[in-house]
Parts: structure tokens; C-alpha cells; sequence
């Protein structure tokens, strides 16, 4: 059953919602822990506010657009809506699939790069990611953990697609100066 469809059974009977629950709630659990919400408590609250806001919203959903790109708008927003609640800033990011990652920022370079990609680890990775500038680390988290396209990005952040582009350009940029630097103290 696609995205549509679910929804439009959803519109016509509740009990149908539970379907894009289950869709959804692993990957959007993983999404706001990559934004930084590592408290289970705060990850459930976050979560169970992010679908009853899509659960009150949904006779509003546009379905000429993308769900799945509304969706992650939604979780977005409420991820930086608890942030302003706790006044706290994010913890960072959980990086376990750090080969996305090495595999962005190595790009077929030498094989003294390749040398160092091998040994840069998760551990690394998510010290660089916490020293991003949000705006960097929003795009990146989307493009290379939770594999959206420009498009989804550009939805779900509401940018133009040129500067997700450029975001995620400059991005890598600086996180690979930021994994060289702390390459040097291993």
C-alpha cells in the first residue's frame, strides 16, 4: 500500500492511521535521535507529538505532494520545537552507518584519503557532526542517513533545492576538515 493510499483510508476511517504509524515510527524515531534527542522519555513525547499533529493535519495534506517529505517536515519542526522547550541544545548525533558518511566525504580521492576514510570511526564522525553549524548538519543527517533526495530535503526544511545544493556542498566541505582535525590526535 503506498503513502496515498494509506492516507486516503486513514481520511475515511481512523483505525486506518495505525498503518502509518507502524510506517513510520522506526524511521522517524531514528531521525529525531540523529537530531539529537537521545532521552527515550523526550524521543516518545517528541514522537507522540509528531503523529497526533499528522493525525489532526491530515484532512489538510496536500496529496498531489510527497507524504513522506510532510512527514519529516512535521518531525522537523516539533524536533526544534523541543529544543525550544528544554532550552537545551542538541546532544549530537548517533552515527552508526559511518561508511555513508566516509563514502561522501572521500569522493574517489587518493589513497592516502582512502587510508584516512579507514580510520575515522562513528565515534569521530558524531564529534565532527556536533561541531557542524545546524544548517549544515540538518541537509546532511537527511541526505546521507535517511537517503532523501534534494526535492524531499527541500520540502521538509523549506529551502529552495539550489541551496540544499549548496547546504550540502559546503557541508561536507567542513566536516571533512572537521574529521582531518580529529584524525590528527589518534
Amino acid at each position: 500500500m503506498s503513502d496515498e493510499e494509506a492516507v486516503a483510508l486513514a481520511l475515511k476511517e481512523k483505525a486506518f492511521f495505525g498503518h502509518i504509524v507502524l510506517r513510520y515510527e522506526d524511521k522517524l524515531l531514528r531521525y529525531i535521535r540523529r537530531l539529537g534527542i537521545h532521552n527515550e522519555e523526550d524521543q516518545k513525547d517528541v514522537l507522540q507529538n509528531i503523529f497526533i499533529k499528522v493525525f489532526r493535519n491530515l484532512q489538510g495534506f496536500d496529496s498531489s505532494l510527497s507524504f513522506s517529505s510532510w512527514i519529516y517536515r512535521i518531525a522537523h519542526n516539533e524536533a526544534i520545537s523541543h529544543y525550544r522547550k528544554a532550552s537545551v541544545r542538541p546532544e549530537g548525533h548517533l552515527v552508526g552507518e559511518s561508511d555513508d558518511i566516509l563514502a561522501l566525504i572521500s569522493g574517489g580521492e587518493a589513497s592516502a584519503e582512502q587510508k584516512f576514510d579507514a580510520r575515522v570511526s562513528a565515534e569521530l564522525v558524531n564529534k565532527a557532526l556536533k561541531q557542524l553549524p545546524q544548517k549544515y548538519k540538518d541537509p546532511l543527517i537527511l541526505r546521507f542517513f535517511e537517503h532523501k533526495e534534494y526535492e524531499e530535503i527541500s520540502d521538509i526544511l523549506q529551502i529552495p533545492p539550489g541551496t540544499v545544493g549548496t547546504l550540502i556542498h559546503r557541508g561536507k566541505h567542513e566536516l571533512k576538515k572537521l574529521l582531518e582535525q580529529h584524525s590528527e590526535h589518534i
